[in-house]
Parts: structure tokens; sequence; C-alpha cells
């Protein structure tokens, strides 16, 4: 069953389309069973993919859940596992954040083989390994899960990133090394099949953003999203981010969940996010991601205006930040310092999902040597801008503390330095007017951060919590990654400004 002629008049993605429509099944729902029959947008992403004329290497394809991508994606793969696109002696892999997610792809792939007489016929089936095999071509098809380790000494030619979306942060090990074990490859294929992610910074948000702005004509990008002003519980908004809705999805099942999603706000990020194919974040942040790019602003050189100084010093592995506070000329100036230790970086970018080895060579994020914070480059840091600023307090969380005194000390801190340092509470008492004050220069775009990526990193990560009286707080728990950037932040914030209060605003999505 490998490699044909193309039957006459008919393109390589033509071909590709017929043999599907003759050799495939339905896997499952209501025409399960049935011969597939690809609809007018299967057609165009097969022969978008195949009729490139300078050849795809990556293929994205975005839409929201429920449009058949897991079924298309098993077409795809029986195409290469045993149809007219096989390679003798070929790997073939999908690839999955979760052993259950990776398993879908399998279990649907099995399914047609099995209700495919042609198919069955050639293709072994083993349920336990996860694998498909074709023994008459020796192509050989494996589902993994995000084990990086598995994924190092193989040679696939064909690759299937099922729902990239759930990776959080630019960076999947899985991803990279599948991507970079093609290279012995003459014509590889990846496709990244996925609704979109919440974050620009996510990994399959860097992927489309790529796609977009870089013109390379191997990567083909086929994005169906909703508008984000357009009216998103209309049909109209539906129908831009879901090509299937006017064939085979429950438009009533849609629709009642559009619904649900105007009637309960807590409802609308995820509704956004999976059903309209937008990037947004399902859960509630802080700040916005389009307020604190509009309080990008420009950096400034010190005026001599009165400096505020926030530390969040880390536990012994992981980010300690200091940010500064003054007016500038033209809008209130934000800098930013962080550190973390040398050793183990690799592993901390992995398990944070942030490119902290890439931020660490562009001097955004600074390395102390060991294992271990060592507070003495941090304090080294204080001393320099205190003699060359004029700083008016430094506030810091009373967590380890000492330590850090000792090392001011050591770096010959005076008595008049140390005494700027006050201790700053992190409960509702002391974070709420911070958190205000913060806001609300953000709200009045009157910030000028410069768009330190790091710092960025922990505004996207900082999510509140209140009390019953309303008073707010951030939430290392609750946050979904580093926010130690915006502890500072918050006080610096708050030690210029101890006394503005001013009723709590709630923040769009990010």
């Amino acid at each position: 069953m490998g490699r044909r002629p193309a039957s006459r008049g008919l393109t390589r993605g033509e071909r590709n389309c017929a043999w599907i429509e003759r050799n495939c099944r339905v896997p499952e729902g209501r025409l399960v069973g049935q011969p597939v029959e690809l609809r007018p947008f299967q057609r165009e992403i097969v022969c978008g993919i195949y009729d490139n004329p300078a050849g795809t290497r990556r293929a994205i394809v975005s839409f929201g859940r429920k449009n058949a991508k897991t079924s298309l994606s098993a077409f795809l793969l029986l195409l290469h596992l045993a149809g007219p696109e096989a390679r003798r002696n070929s790997q073939l892999f999908s690839a999955a954040q979760s052993r259950e997610q990776a398993s879908i792809l399998f279990a649907l792939a099995a399914k047609v083989v099995r209700m495919s007489p042609g198919l069955s016929r050639y293709v072994t089936i083993r349920d336990t390994a996860k694998q498909l095999a074709c023994a008459e071509l020796g192509t050989l098809y494996r589902a993994l899960s995000a084990d990086a380790s598995t994924a190092y000494g193989l040679s696939p030619v064909f690759v299937v990133h099922d729902e990239l979306g759930q990776v959080r942060g630019p960076r999947s090990e899985l991803f990279e090394a599948l991507e970079t074990a093609s290279a012995a490859q003459v014509e590889p294929l990846s496709i990244v099949i996925s609704t979109q992610a919440p974050n620009d910074a996510d990994l399959l948000s860097v992927l489309i953003d790529d796609a977009k702005a870089s013109g390379d004509e191997r990567t083909r990008l086929f994005l169906y999203s909703a508008p984000i002003d357009d009216d998103p519980f209309s049909d109209e908004s539906i129908r831009a981010a879901n090509p299937a809705f006017d064939e085979f999805m429950n438009r009533d099942e849609v629709r009642q969940q559009a619904a649900e999603a105007k009637r309960m706000k807590s409802r609308e990020g995820s509704y956004r996010n999976l059903v309209l194919n937008q990037r947004i974040e399902t859960r509630s942040p802080f700040i916005s991601r389009a307020l604190w790019q509009e309080n990008i602003g420009t950096l400034e050189d010190y005026n001599g205006a009165p400096v505020t100084l926030g530390l969040d010093l880390s536990s012994v592995s992981d980010l300690t930040a200091l940010v500064a506070w003054w007016q500038g000329d033209e809008s209130i100036q934000v800098r930013a310092w962080f550190w973390t230790p040398a050793d183990g970086l690799h592993d901390r970018a992995r398990r944070d999902r942030a490119p902290y080895d890439q931020w660490v060579r562009e001097g955004y994020l600074l390395t102390t040597p060991g294992s271990s914070i060592d507070y003495d480059h941090v304090a080294a840091m204080v001393c320099e801008l205190c003699s060359e600023w004029d700083v008016a307090v430094l506030s810091f969380d009373r967590w380890r503390i000492d330590q850090f005194k000792g090392a001011m000390q050591r770096q010959g801190a005076s008595d008049e330095l140390l005494s700027l340092m006050k201790p700053f509470g992190q409960g509702f008492q002391s974070m709420a007017p911070a958190l205000d004050a913060t806001e609300r220069a953000l709200l009045g775009k009157r910030i000028s951060h410069g768009g330190h990526p790091v710092l960025t990193m922990c505004a996207a990560n900082a999510v509140v919590t209140a009390d019953p009286a309303g008073n707010r707080k951030l939430d290392k728990m609750k946050s979904t990654g580093r926010i130690d950037g915006m502890v500072a932040l918050a006080m610096a914030a708050g030690s210029a400004a101890p006394a503005e209060v001013a009723p709590p605003v709630f923040a769009e999505v990010w």
C-alpha cells in the first residue's frame, strides 16, 4: 500500500485526499465506520501541505475544539505509514504532553485500521506499546508522551505534535528533541495540530507568530480564530474558529456553551480559548497582557529623583528580583535585575518552561556561582545603586533578610545605608495598597518598564487573591510560574506611594 504514481490530472495533495477517502473510515461519532468524506477545510489543509511548491517542513493547524483535529492527524499518519507518502523503513511519531493525550491519537488511528479492509491487511496494531507497524514497508509508528529521554536517538520522517498549545512557556524538550532528530531525513514533515495557547510566550504562540512574520515558505499555517473584537457569542465568531460548525459539529451544544460563558464570566476565558481559539488566558491574572504592553514606554537615564527599591529574595535555587521605581521626566521608570544560580540552569529552565539560558546570554538574567543564590552578588548591586542614585528606601520581604544584611555588611554597607532597608509585609494589609498603586500607574499608562522579558514573564504569571473586604495580595500558590519580579515591583511601588488608596480594578485576561 506504499507510494503510487499520482493519478492523471491529480496533484499530490488531491491524490492523498483520494487515498484517505478510499482507505480510511470515520473512527467514532455518528458516522462511525463510514468511509471518510473529507470536508472542504480538511481538503484545503491536506492540499496546502502537500502541494506547496517549496515543500512543507512544518504545518501548523489550529482551530477550536471538536473539529476532528485528532482524526485528521490519524489520517495523515496512516498516509505516511502505509499510504502513498510512506517511505520504506521510516519512523513515525506522535508527541503529546501526557500519556492520556498521547494514547488518543494512537487509539483513533488503530480504530481506523481495524475498520478498514485494506489497511487491516497490512498494518499490525500493538496496543500495549502504542505502536502501528506496516511490515511490508518496514514503517513503524509510536506514540510518545513528554518523557524527553525517549525521543533521543530517533530519526523521525513524520511527527504529529498533538495539542502543543498545552505547553506553557516557549520550550518543550520533547518538541525540540523530535524536531532536531529529523536532520538525517531528506524531506521530514512535522504537523503541529492544536487549539491556541493562552500566552504570547508559550511555544505554540511563538511558532505561530514566527510563521506569520518570517515568510518561511516551508512553513504552512492554517489558523482559524475568531477576531478578538467581534461579538464572542455570535454564530459568526464561532464559525470563524470552527470550520466544522456547518459540517459535523453539534451546533446546539456549542451555542449552549456560548450562552453559559455569556452568563458566567468565570467561563468566558476558557470559552474564548478553547471554542473561539483565541490567545486568551483562562485564569484571572493581576495585569492583562495588553495593559502591560501599553506600558513598555521609553527608558530614560536616571534624573536624580528619589528611588525606591523592592527586593524579593529567593529560596536556594529560584529567582531573586530587585526592582527600582522612580519618577522620570516623562513617566515612572522601572528597572529590574534578576539572579539565579549558575549550576542547574538548564534544569530550572525546563522546570519553569522559560528560556533562562537565553536570558543569561542576553544579559537579562544574572547568575551567581554554585548551586544556590550567592547574596553577595545581589548586595554588591544594591550598594552600587545606592552610591549612584538617591535611594529613599529598600523594601524587602522579611524572609532570609538576616542573611542578606550579612552580605550587605560584607560589601561594606554603612549604617546609613542599612537604615534604608525597611521590611514590607506580604499580607493583605501591606500588599493591597501596593497593588493598587501599581495597578493605578499601569492603567494610567504612566509606567515605562522597557519590556524586560523576565519581568514580563512574572507579570504574565501573577495572580491575586482577595480577602472578604476586597483587599488583594499576590498569590504564589495560585500562580502558574515565577512572580518574584512582580512582588518586588509591588513593594517598590507601595514604598513610593504608601498613602495612596484606590478601589481595586478588575484586570482583563492576560
